[in-house]
């Protein structure tokens, strides 16, 4: 709900394109394709669950791990504080966010603040949320977006270093070498 809101929000205010999912079935495409269906279907488990708990029994529930309350909370305030990191870098990125990568940019290398700990602050913020996910809701399921997930976060991570590294050269090369990739 949240990106979707922000997408509608920034292309009405700015009226530029915001979504980059690349060509169809190349990498990049995959890899947004991959994890917009993953997000789809955790919210509608999510949205299921709740007025129907017996849809657990499909998830193939963890029982050992769901029974215990510490990894639940735990994994309830890894996956909260996960997605507000994610939003809160994604509002201060405000015009320049983008999802996938856009050929005809950036224009703009982010290396001050989150992104002088981190090249990926936000994907850094996406995995951990993910991770409390599978805590949260240990199972079959989430165990599988857990992998998925982090796969599809990987693959994007050296799908957009390989573009800022061909739009900003030696200067991307820098930023790498003092900065780590995650944390």
């Amino acid at each position: 709900m949240f990106y979707t809101l922000r997408i509608v929000l920034l292309k009405r205010k700015h009226g530029e394109e915001l979504i980059f999912p690349g060509q169809a079935y190349c990498g990049d495409w995959w890899n947004h394709m991959t994890f917009r269906v993953f997000r789809i279907t955790i919210w509608l488990v999510c949205l299921i669950r709740w007025p129907w708990p017996q849809a657990d029994s499909y998830l193939g529930i963890l029982q050992p791990l769901y029974q215990n309350s510490v990894v639940v909370i735990i994994g309830t305030v890894l996956m909260t504080g996960g997605f507000v990191s994610t939003a809160l870098i994604n509002l201060n990125l405000n015009r320049h966010w983008r999802s996938g990568i856009d050929r005809q940019g950036p224009q703009l290398l982010q290396t001050q603040g989150v992104y002088s700990i981190s090249r990926n602050p936000m994907f850094v913020g996406v995995g951990i949320a993910q991770l409390g996910f599978f805590m949260a809701l240990p199972s079959a399921f989430s165990l599988l977006c857990l992998i998925v997930g982090w796969l599809t976060l990987y693959r994007q991570t050296q799908a957009e270093e390989a573009h800022l590294c061909s739009v900003f050269g030696e200067r991307y090369r820098t930023y790498q070498r003092q900065v780590r990739r995650w944390i």
